[in-house]
């Protein structure tokens, strides 16, 4: 009988005792029996390391690692680079998955190896709450805007291709980068059609607090490194208006006016 694939289940972890073991609760509802889960303690101030031990005391699929604080780029690279499996699933230590998610994007790679990145309808809990509409995948929105949250499955062997989740990007938006970087040549992107990731809005999270400033750095940083692809479906860079860019972009162009 053939052996399922091992899936790497990756948490950085900074300072949410609070949530993780509603989390552990989360995958310890998989229905998916073949996978590991890898928490790396990114310099946490509060009791998560002591909880994140007793879990991984407690059950021999759980590995608990820590490093000093480097943000969750560097974290998720971290444990990756400790994972065994396959396919690898990001998730953070306050959001859920459902019981069958798991089991779900592993039969897509399974029967599809032209497929990189499976992920799911989304839903927002917490202090807000509802679904959490995204626009459909294209590349030509990719280069806008990032519609795959950082809890989608993808290959190790495509991590390490990309090489990995670029850890200059402490501010934040660092998913985004990172699904370019992977999806910009080849590859295609399957999202199941169920509710099987539940994202926590908190009040003062991260993602929430990234501020204008943090912006424009991400679309410095991208436009740096994936000029060509930007350039490819906007018509030059993303500009501090996100959403005008590829018309201004196109403007200038027919004007004659380089950028």
């Amino acid at each position: 009988m053939e052996t399922s694939p091992l899936v790497s289940v990756i948490t950085p972890l900074y300072n949410q005792e609070a949530f993780l073991e509603e989390t552990a609760n989360s995958l310890l509802g998989s229905d998916y029996a073949h996978m590991e889960w890898i928490i790396v303690d990114d310099g946490s101030t509060d009791s998560s390391p002591e909880i994140a031990k007793r879990l991984a005391d407690r059950y021999p699929w759980i590995f608990f690692f820590s490093q000093t604080n480097a943000g969750p780029s560097a974290a998720r690279n971290t444990a990756i680079g400790f994972a065994k499996g396959t396919y690898i699933l990001p998730l953070d230590a306050d959001d859920l998955i459902s019981s069958h998610y798991i089991r779900e994007a592993v039969d897509v790679f399974q029967r599809r190896p032209e497929v990189k990145v499976v992920y799911c309808e989304a839903e927002k809990f917490g202090a807000k709450t509802g679904p959490w509409k995204l626009k459909p995948f294209s590349r030509a929105q990719l280069a806008q805007g990032n519609m795959i949250f950082v809890t989608a499955m993808y290959r190790k062997c495509d991590w390490e291709a990309v090489g990995g989740y670029a850890e200059e990007m402490t501010w934040g938006f660092e998913d985004w980068e990172f699904w370019i970087a992977m999806l910009k040549e080849s590859g295609e992107v399957v999202k199941l059609p169920f509710t099987g990731f539940y994202y926590r809005i908190r009040g003062g999270s991260r993602r929430k607090s990234v501020d204008q400033r943090a912006r424009q750095l991400t679309y410095q940083f991208i436009n740096e490194k994936h000029r060509d692809f930007i350039y490819l479906h906007l018509k030059g860079p993303i500009r501090s208006s996100k959403t005008w860019s590829k018309p201004v972009n196109t403007i200038l162009h027919w004007l004659g006016i380089r950028y």
